[in-house]
């Protein structure tokens, strides 16, 4: 008679689903935080002021961040070119205050949310415009 194997309720949890995504979001939060922060404080290039950092992706394994970012009236290629060019500055940063063994190699896109609901915004307030001239 084979007996059954006890499970104690200190047991680790099950591997897999959830407990795989949470290591990089917590790393992606942390990149998100610390380039925000270097660039309000640490990084003087002018084609950077205006710029929003909106999220970080990281991969499962931790090699890659995609760091999404935002920009109000300015022109997008000038900043990724800011941005491409403070990467190695960020990358040295990131080293030292993370801790990690890699630090993920930082890819920057442009996020085009920010726009989106702008346009979605004008389009509303344009259609509430023409419901109010209607009804007077």
């Amino acid at each position: 008679m084979t007996a059954k194997k006890s499970q104690s309720r200190f047991a680790l949890p099950e591997l897999g689903g959830r407990q795989e995504g949470r290591r990089p979001a917590r790393v992606g939060d942390s990149i998100k935080q610390e380039v925000a922060l270097l660039l309000m404080r640490k990084i003087k290039d002018p084609r950077l002021y205006n710029v929003t950092i909106t999220q970080v992706k990281v991969t499962p394994d931790l090699r890659r961040a995609w760091i999404y970012f935002s920009c109000l009236d300015e022109d997008v290629k000038e900043v990724l070119a800011g941005l491409n060019s403070a990467k190695g500055f960020m990358r040295t940063h990131l080293a030292k205050v993370m801790g990690m063994r890699y630090v993920p190699n930082l890819e920057f896109q442009h996020d085009l949310a920010g726009e989106r609901m702008a346009e979605m915004d004008k389009i509303f307030r344009e259609i509430a415009e023409e419901d109010d001239s209607g009804t007077e």
